[in-house]
């Protein structure tokens, strides 16, 4: 029995590893596109005739290979891998900018980053680094973080905990033994286990990328969980990890302190999506010079080049289908008119709700393959963001290039199923959880300008039912009751702000305002919103799951890509671009990334002589 098992096994693994590596398809990393670096542009004017093109029915390209529903990264990012192999693609999106949660806005001359807090794995000569350098033409350029690049903070004013998280593989665990003697073992151990569960991710590409019945059958006898300790630690909950591996209250805290980067409370979260983050920043974390603004303005001259186009305030309100139930095309409102757009592969960045439920005819949202996948997933938690204009430098204010992780105490999944279970007058009161970044402190170009001010922007989450009252009323005046529940968050954040950062005072503050669940919606289209797109618990990370949500959507010609596909943020999203450009071009494109970086670092070492 044994026998024809090992057989099986060794016939399976030659079959995935021809699959993988046969790239028939043609390489958008074939050629070397760096460019020398140009001089940045500061000029708002500038930049906008870039990003902000609005949607004329005469803007749009003739002979479109595929349209792309919204431009976030995931949108973004696949339409340059297109581009790059001549591939004339529309970005559509409904925003007046693009970007999506790359976007920034200005208000009293305060700009704001609305996504982009820290990114990592960007060492020189990694592939995401690489791939980035490729898609950008070289022109984007990231800013080192300090280091410790997070501040975890524990307790209440009077027994307040600070532990610094420190990149690098062997400094991040050395560091916390320092904090922590007598823990050394069980640190260890769970140094082990994140890079042991990172190194397993190959497979979840694999499932949505290979045909899929050999998918299923990986599903179906197990194997997936044999093959991969990523799926083999997915069905555990990051709580009950942690808890084996030490008693120590404040440790198991800062063994979890990430899952505000997914949005899951510990003891809902994949310690196979937690130990992603873990292992995304042990080499450091980077924000882009320039601010966030230059990641969409370096991608959209390269999509313009190929004959594409990235036009704005452009909402799709439906995907067009034949009697066939194959896509071919979009629907454009422009005022009350509706303009259709042709081509024969309409890609959704909208995310997988928007996609099916919203996008789709009512006939086609109730098949039963549709039904399945909206089955398996459900929505994330909403966002909740304030954003700070402060008179200061950077100095002036006690401000680093880091981020502040500040917590009420070190019990995290009792606090937080509290505050979003609590009526929204009290859970107001007392957050949590909060996120403290500056990113005017993080970008070396602010102080040239925007001189003698700062930045900080506050995230947490909030419970979208406390604000959807008022999800039909103008974005700009809900009502005073809206405002008046905005400003309990605001005035109850801003104590904690102002205690941990003491030189920042009530009359340093030039301009705040908050961000709900509902500007979510309305700004970035997220359906309960959420900033993470679908829930990313235990669920989302079972092999049936992620064999069955790929890039191609049970109708033809449509696909899918960006977080949904993945897992969320930057990373996540490109990497859902990148597995949607291997089923579109019909090559392994996460295999030429990783054979685009080996040829970088030889090119390097050449050229230095090593």
């Amino acid at each position: 029995m044994w026998i024809s098992v090992a057989i099986i096994c060794v016939a399976l693994v030659i079959f995935i590893l021809k699959y993988v590596f046969t790239t028939p398809g043609p390489n958008p990393f074939d050629l070397d596109s760096r460019e020398p670096l140009k001089k940045m542009v500061h000029d708002r004017k500038v930049k906008n005739k870039v990003l902000k093109q609005g949607f004329l029915e005469s803007k749009v390209p003739q002979n479109l290979d595929a349209v792309i529903i919204g431009s976030g990264i995931g949108g973004l990012g696949l339409a340059v891998l297109l581009a790059k192999v001549g591939k004339k693609v529309l970005v559509l999106e409904q925003h007046d900018r693009a970007g999506g949660c790359c976007h920034t806005f200005t208000e009293k001359g305060f700009e704001f980053d609305v996504g982009i807090h820290y990114i990592g794995d960007l060492l020189e000569h990694k592939p995401f680094r690489c791939m980035l350098d490729q898609m950008t033409n070289g022109q984007l350029q990231w800013e080192p973080l300090e280091n410790p690049f997070d501040q975890v903070v524990l307790g209440p004013p009077d027994n307040r905990r600070q532990y610094p998280i420190y990149s690098g593989r062997n400094r991040f665990p050395d560091e916390l033994k320092k904090c922590f003697p007598g823990e050394e073992k069980a640190i260890d151990e769970y140094m082990k286990l994140v890079k042991k569960v990172g190194r397993g991710i190959w497979l979840l590409a694999m499932l949505k990328l290979c045909p899929a019945p050999l998918a299923k059958f990986l599903v179906y006898t197990g194997l997936a969980k044999r093959l991969s300790f990523f799926f083999k630690m997915a069905p555990r909950s990051l709580t009950e990890v942690v808890n084996e591996l030490t008693e120590n209250q404040d440790l198991r805290a800062v063994f979890t302190y990430i899952f505000g980067t997914y949005g899951n409370m510990p003891k809902d979260a994949s310690f196979a999506m937690h130990s992603l983050l873990v292992t995304h920043y042990l080499n450091g974390a980077w924000y882009p010079k320039g601010g966030a603004t230059e990641i969409a303005y370096h991608m959209i001259p390269i999509i313009e080049k190929a004959g594409g186009a990235v036009l704005v305030r452009a909402p799709v309100n439906r995907i067009l289908f034949n009697d066939a139930k194959e896509a071919y095309g979009v629907s454009v409102m422009k005022g009350q008119e509706e303009i259709h757009i042709r081509a024969p592969m309409v890609i959704s960045n909208a995310g997988i709700f928007n996609t099916y439920e919203k996008l789709l005819p009512k006939e086609l949202q109730a098949m039963p393959a549709i039904q399945n996948q909206l089955g398996m997933m459900k929505n994330g938690e909403g966002g909740l963001s304030i954003f700070l204009g402060l008179d200061g430098t950077k100095e002036d204010l006690g401000l680093k290039a880091d981020n502040y992780w500040i917590f009420t105490e070190n019990n995290f999944d009792e606090l937080v199923v509290k505050y979003l279970n609590g009526n929204p007058e009290e859970s107001a009161k007392s957050v949590p959880l909060l996120f403290v970044a500056s990113p005017s402190a993080k970008d070396p170009t602010w102080e040239e300008r925007s001189p003698g001010k700062s930045t900080l922007s506050l995230v947490s989450f909030a419970n979208y039912k406390w604000f959807e009252e008022w999800k039909d009323g103008k974005v700009t005046n809900r009502g005073p009751d809206y405002k008046e529940l905005k400003q309990i968050f605001i005035d109850s954040i801003l104590d904690v702000v102002m205690d941990v950062f003491p030189k920042i005072t009530r009359d340093k503050i030039e301009y705040v305002d908050c961000g709900t669940p509902i500007t979510n919606t309305h700004y970035i289209g997220a359906p309960k919103g959420e900033i993470y797109g679908a829930d990313h618990g235990v669920a989302r990370f079972s092999p049936e799951l992620n064999a069955t949500v790929r890039p191609q959507t049970p109708l033809k010609n449509l696909y899918l890509t960006g977080q949904d596909v993945f897992v969320c943020g930057f990373a996540g999203a490109l990497a859902g671009a990148l597995t949607c450009g291997s089923v579109i071009l019909k090559r392994n494109l996460h295999l030429d990334a990783i054979a685009l970086a080996k040829k970088m670092k030889f090119i390097n070492n050449k050229l230095k002589g090593e």
